[in-house]
């Protein structure tokens, strides 16, 4: 079991390396003073902390400004306890500056007065993009360990689907999986039958489920977030359905085997295009993104044709294929060994896939 944020070992040092980077960076740029606002950049910088209130938005009431000798926390008398008590975030080294909270914004004119300044959602956005895209070692621990609280929601929701139930239902069990695990799904998807091959981002309606059901979830553990799909079949399934399934599983497997160090993402979105002719579905590339880089953002970077941005050791990503009425998607972690599959339920049927000399399984649409 992970110990709690306030518990854990080595969160101070992944605090100051990463502080250490981000000075780095400013000097480079000569900028003075960066003031962080996005939850994701926040999330990153903190390693893991809940700085956020209203789950629904990009940003949050708290900020961090960084300058070349401090790093501020300003909040206001509301959140101040809690991100020290809970949060551990003066222990990390920050120094929380706490206003009222009908009176805000003083302190971030004084402490960036006459210093070049740039914020996290303007002009440090890539620089912050491109810091969090690589892991270090305590954010992979926690990958890993979110990537098995993720898989295990899934598997705990997606058998238990029944004909009936609405898609509210699954939705509702996902988000109460996630939770019970310490997570939160951040986007909860579900469409059945007719719906799933009509919407690539169906959010959950009041039908009921007949014959076939798709789950789709991003978790977010301390910041981190993974996503995977699943989907499940009741009854004898149509062979045109299966057939896709496997196209779309072979194409999953090119791109997740093709993730390597020094390729681009342009290189990877040719990867599934080629897939994507090959298997006989050439009109599938236009009708999705194939995915890409993940971390504190589902997808940090897409890719994209043109895109030549090189791929890195130490990065996550989640491709997603898909052709209409089926979907495969799991989280994977891209290390100097290869490839490692973060969000893979063990128990969950697969489809054994060879490329080259290599296999790897993917997974099957589960039967009942």
């Amino acid at each position: 079991m992970f110990e709690m944020l306030t518990e854990r070992e080595g969160r101070k040092g992944e605090v100051e390396g990463k502080l250490a980077r981000l000075r780095a960076r400013m000097a480079a740029a000569n900028i003075e003073v960066i003031h962080l606002t996005q939850n994701a950049n926040l999330a990153w910088l903190t390693a893991g902390a809940a700085t956020y209130i209203n789950e629904a938005t990009d940003t949050s009431p708290v900020s961090l400004l960084v300058t070349p000798d401090k790093a501020y926390v300003l909040s206001d008398t509301i959140e101040s306890p809690r991100l020290r008590d809970e949060q551990g975030l003066e222990a990390l080294g920050f120094e929380i500056v706490s206003e009222k909270w009908y009176d805000r914004g003083h302190a971030l004119l004084n402490l960036a007065a006459n210093r070049r300044a740039i914020q996290d959602a303007g002009g440090g956005a890539a620089i912050m993009q491109e810091l969090r895209s690589t892991l270090v070692p305590e954010e992979i621990e926690r990958l890993r360990y979110a990537g098995q609280l993720a898989a295990d929601a899934m598997d705990e929701v997606v058998r238990l689907v029944r004909p009936g139930d609405s898609e509210y239902l699954l939705a509702a069990r996902m988000a109460q999986a996630a939770r019970t695990r310490g997570g939160v799904s951040i986007v909860n998807l579900v469409a059945s039958d007719e719906r799933i091959f009509r919407y690539r981002h169906p959010l959950p309606t009041r039908k009921l489920v007949q014959n076939y059901a798709m789950l789709v979830m991003c978790f977010r553990f301390e910041g981190l977030i993974l996503s995977l799909t699943r989907l499940v079949y009741f009854g004898v399934m149509p062979a045109e359905l299966k057939a896709k399934k496997d196209a779309c599983a072979r194409i999953d497997a090119r791109l997740i085997l093709g993730t390597q160090a020094g390729r681009t993402f342009a290189q990877l979105f040719e990867i599934a295009r080629t897939g994507y002719m090959q298997e006989g579905f050439p009109e599938a590339i236009e009708e999705h993104h194939q995915g890409g880089s993940a971390g504190y953002l589902p997808r940090e970077v897409v890719a994209a044709p043109t895109l030549q941005m090189p791929i890195s050791v130490n990065q996550a990503f989640a491709w997603n294929p898909s052709i209409q009425g089926v979907k495969s998607e799991d989280t994977i972690l891209l290390t100097a060994d290869g490839v490692e599959v973060l969000t893979q339920i063990p128990s969950f049927p697969t489809i054994p896939i060879k490329i080259g000399d290599q296999v790897i399984e993917r997974p099957d649409i589960l039967q009942s």
